[in-house]
C-alpha cells in the first residue's frame, strides 16, 4: 500500500484557500479514479482505491495544517509502512502559479504543514509541490495562502488539478520525471503560455542526407560573355 497525502485546513471557511491546493489534488485523484467515499479515520478523511495496479489510501489530514502529520504518521505507523511509502501534496509560494515540481526529501521551506511532517515520519518522502506564486514580500504571505484562489487562477488550477490526476498512476509507479513531463506537456497544451519555460521546444530543423552533406556545393554556372553562344542568349533575353 502506497498513501497519498493532500495539505490543508478542514472546513469551508478555508476550502477555497491557496494553503488547500493539497486538499485539491487529493480530491481530484478521488473523483477521476473512483475511489471509495471518504470516511472518517487517522484524524483525517480517508478514501481508498487504486492507482497502476498499486493500492492506495488517499488522506486529507483534519487536524489543520500544522499538526498534518499527526493524522499522516498515525496511518503510517498502522499500515507498518517507511515514509518512502509516502506521497505528499501541498502549496509551494517558492513556484509560480501553475509550476509543479516533484522531489523526495529536503527541508520544509518554511511549510508548517511539511515541517509538522517531518517530525513525525523524517523527511523521507516523496513532495509533489504546487506553485501558487509568491507575493513579493514576506509579510504578506500569511495573508497569501490563507486567500483564496482568484476566479482567473481557476483557468490554470483547474487545468493542472486535471492533470495530476490523469497521471498520478506515474507517482504510484515511482516515475517522478515521466509524472512531471506529462503534467507540464498538459499544461503547455491546453494554456496560452505565459514565459519561455512554458513554450513548446522548437522544433529542430530537418537534417540532411549523409549523402546530400557529401556533396560538394557547386558554384553557379558562368555565363559565356562572348561567341555565338554569347549571341544567342542576348537575342533571346534581349540583352545589350
Amino acid at each position: 500500500m502506497l498513501v497519498f497525502a493532500g495539505l490543508g485546513n478542514p472546513g469551508a471557511k478555508y476550502e477555497n484557500n491557496r494553503h488547500n491546493v493539497g486538499f485539491m489534488a487529493a480530491d481530484a485523484i478521488a473523483r477521476r479514479h473512483s475511489f471509495s467515499p471518504w470516511s472518517r479515520k487517522f484524524q483525517g478523511l480517508v478514501s481508498e482505491g487504486t492507482l497502476g495496479g498499486q493500492k492506495i489510501l488517499l488522506i486529507k489530514p483534519q487536524t489543520f495544517m500544522n499538526l498534518s502529520g499527526q493524522a499522516v504518521g498515525e496511518a503510517l505507523r498502522f499500515y507498518k509502512l517507511e515514509p518512502t511509502a509516502l506521497t505528499v501534496f501541498y502549496d509551494e509560494i517558492d513556484l509560480a502559479a501553475g509550476k509543479l515540481r516533484v522531489k523526495v526529501g529536503g527541508g520544509s521551506g518554511g511549510h508548517n504543514g511539511i515541517r509538522s511532517l517531518d517530525q513525525h515520519v523524517g523527511n523521507a518522502y516523496r513532495r509533489v509541490r504546487i506553485g501558487v506564486g509568491h507575493p513579493g514580500v514576506k509579510e504578506m504571505v500569511h495573508g497569501h495562502v490563507l486567500g483564496d484562489f482568484a476566479k482567473a487562477d481557476r483557468e490554470w488550477l483547474d487545468v493542472l488539478l486535471d492533470a495530476i490526476a490523469g497521471d498520478a498512476a506515474l507517482l504510484a509507479k515511482g516515475d517522478d520525471n515521466s509524472f512531471m513531463n506529462r503534467v507540464t506537456l498538459t499544461l503547455r497544451e491546453k494554456l496560452v503560455p505565459t514565459g519561455d519555460d512554458d513554450r513548446p521546444p522548437p522544433k529542430e530543423k530537418k537534417a540532411q542526407s549523409h549523402i546530400r552533406q557529401a556533396r560538394p556545393q557547386q558554384a553557379p554556372a558562368k555565363l559565356p560573355e562572348s561567341g555565338p553562344m554569347a549571341a544567342m542568349l542576348k537575342k533571346l533575353f534581349g540583352k545589350d
